[in-house]
C-alpha cells in the first residue's frame, strides 16, 4: 500500500544512537495517486478501485474517501486490533461504491482477491469470468 506521509528529510547514512535520545522527523504528504488517477480529464480507466485501511467508522470513512477521490469503488476494511485483517490469515470487507455497500463475509484474504477480481471483471463487462 501507498503511504499517506514520507519522512521529509531523509538522511544520507544511517542515523546512530546518541545520548540525546531519539532523533525528531518531519513529515510530507505523499502525492494522491488515488485521486490524480480517478480525476483524470481524459485517459481515466473505466473502473478505479481504492482500499481504505480503517481503524473505525469503516464504512462511513470509505464512502466520504470514495466521494472526496473520485473512485469508482473503495474496498474498505477494518485494520484495528478488533478488525484481525493485519497479520490474519482472513478479512471482511465492503465494497463501497455509487449503489450503496455490499459486505461481505469474512473471507479468506486469497478469497476476498479473487472475488474482487471476479467482480471487477464483470463490471468491465468481461462475461466469460471464471467463477471457480
Amino acid at each position: 500500500a501507498v503511504a499517506d506521509w514520507r519522512v521529509d528529510n531523509a538522511a544520507g547514512q544511517k542515523i546512530k544512537k546518541t545520548a540525546s535520545g531519539a532523533p525528531q522527523f518531519a513529515l510530507t504528504e505523499n502525492p494522491d495517486i488515488l485521486a490524480g488517477i480517478a480525476q483524470r480529464k481524459s485517459g481515466r480507466p473505466p473502473l478505479v478501485i481504492g482500499f481504505a485501511a480503517e481503524t473505525e467508522n469503516v464504512e462511513a470513512n470509505a464512502k466520504a474517501k470514495r466521494s472526496r477521490k473520485g473512485a469508482d469503488w473503495i474496498v474498505a476494511n477494518d485494520v484495528s486490533a478488533a478488525g484481525g485483517a493485519m497479520g490474519g490469515d482472513d478479512n471482511l470487507v465492503h465494497i463501497v461504491r455509487a449503489g450503496g455497500v455490499d459486505t461481505w463475509p469474512r473471507l479468506a484474504k486469497s478469497e476476498v482477491a479473487r472475488r474482487l477480481m471476479q467482480e471487477a471483471a464483470v463490471a468491465l463487462g468481461d462475461t466469460k469470468t471464471d467463477t471457480r
